[in-house]
């Protein structure tokens, strides 16, 4: 029955001067959700509409499931295109088109017509009215509320005439791309697949760093960052994942340096490579699953222990979040699944057993001095030898 659906936008329509500049993002990335959809799709814009028709055969769950992953869109409203063939035209598609959707229902129901078309003969609440009539008399069961309907019709007078009652959510945000890049430091548990997500919901296009520990960690492990990668890609698009071998400058770490101290040490060492590789590839900040006080490297101390070593800004997402509330987006975003697989990164292998958990940065600098110039070789071998390997 639906061969179109209007796209509804939230955010993008309060901007100025470069509205178009977002919708036509907006307009892209929809084309790239569809790409891999079964099916053939024109998508345009409308005097602040767009739509997305379908050209012959198509799966329907397959196109809302895609669309559902686009960053923009606040509503996806499967809906019937009509060309005007005057009021009686449209009163008997109207009523065909309630009982398609809804049999012999006995909702209660608002019409709410939009004369965008002002040319069109009767008014908004003209049409209102008389529409509503006509679904009275083929309807018997059916009643009005104007103020808390079950059901919602709407009707759109354009240059054609859209019928709709259907709104399903989006995931809001604003095109990815509009914001800029940043650096994500995936690892793979639960938080930082769910921070890029939530960035990438604000338009910026992710990137993403991975560091691994071979023989300590295994290729399952990688392969687990890969997939939570490509989870992130379905909504963020294309990811650049970055595999950084970080073995030799944890060992160094862990011979030289006070084992209470090894976990800000080495995420110190692990955000100077990340906003290396940002700098290369044009990320503008970093992105980091941290959450105050979850773990020992997340007290408010070692954050600013971890921060001192950046110029870039850092962008920690889920700052305040409990375990729980960021639990229930990995569910959502479907990446609590993979996350959860049993495979150890680097950053579980080597944990100290009585981590420090208020570090004085002054200390951390000079238990730095202890690692010599041969780390900053070890550093620019890690960023030098990076594997790239191009997800979604």
């Amino acid at each position: 029955m639906f061969k179109a659906f209007l796209i509804k936008y939230g955010e993008i329509a309060i901007k100025g001067k470069n509205r178009y500049l977002f919708e036509n993002a907006l307009l892209a990335q929809i084309r790239h959700a569809l790409k891999d959809v079964e099916g053939s799709f024109l998508v345009t814009k409308e005097q602040g509409r767009m739509y997305v028709e379908a050209q012959g055969d198509y799966d329907f769950e397959e196109a809302v499931e895609a669309l559902k992953r686009v960053f923009g869109i606040v509503g996806i409203c499967p809906v019937v295109i009509l060309e005007d063939e005057g009021f009686e035209r449209l009163a008997e598609e109207v009523v065909k088109y309630l009982g398609s959707c809804y049999g012999e229902c006995d909702k209660t129901f608002k019409v709410h017509a939009r004369r965008a078309r002002k040319t069109y003969p009767l008014q908004s609440m003209e049409i209102n009215a008389q529409l509503g009539g006509r679904i009275l008399e083929r309807f018997p069961g059916m009643k009005v509320d104007v103020h808390h309907p079950k059901l919602m019709l709407y009707v759109e007078i354009r240059e054609r005439i859209y019928l709709y009652s259907d709104v399903i959510p989006g995931p809001g945000g604003m095109p990815v791309g509009t914001n800029g890049k940043s650096m994500l430091l995936l690892s793979g548990g639960i938080d930082s697949p769910v921070a890029g997500y939530m960035v990438a919901k604000r338009g910026v296009k992710i990137d993403a760093v991975y560091f691994h520990a071979p023989p300590y960690t295994s290729e399952r492990a990688k392969q687990k960052v890969v997939d939570l990668a490509a989870k992130v890609a379905r909504y963020a698009g294309p990811v650049y994942l970055y595999v950084v071998n970080f073995t030799e400058i944890q060992l160094y770490i862990y011979e030289k340096c006070p084992h209470e101290e090894l976990t800000i040490i080495m995420r110190r060492y692990m955000m100077r490579i990340a906003e290396r590789i940002a700098e290369k590839t044009g990320s503008l900040g970093l992105i980091t699953g941290e959450s105050i006080g979850q773990v020992a490297s997340q007290t408010v101390q070692s954050l600013a222990a971890t921060n001192e070593v950046c110029t870039m800004p850092v962008f920690r997402p889920l700052i305040a979040f409990d375990k729980e509330d960021i639990v229930t987006i990995s569910k959502r975003i479907d990446t609590f699944e993979t996350s959860i697989q049993p495979f150890e990164d680097c950053c579980t292998i080597f944990v100290a057993k009585h981590p420090v958990t208020k570090p004085n940065a002054a200390v951390i600098r000079k238990s730095e001095l202890k690692l010599s110039e041969k780390i900053d070789a070890m550093v620019d071998e890690a960023v030098e030898t990076a594997e790239l390997i191009v997800v979604g």
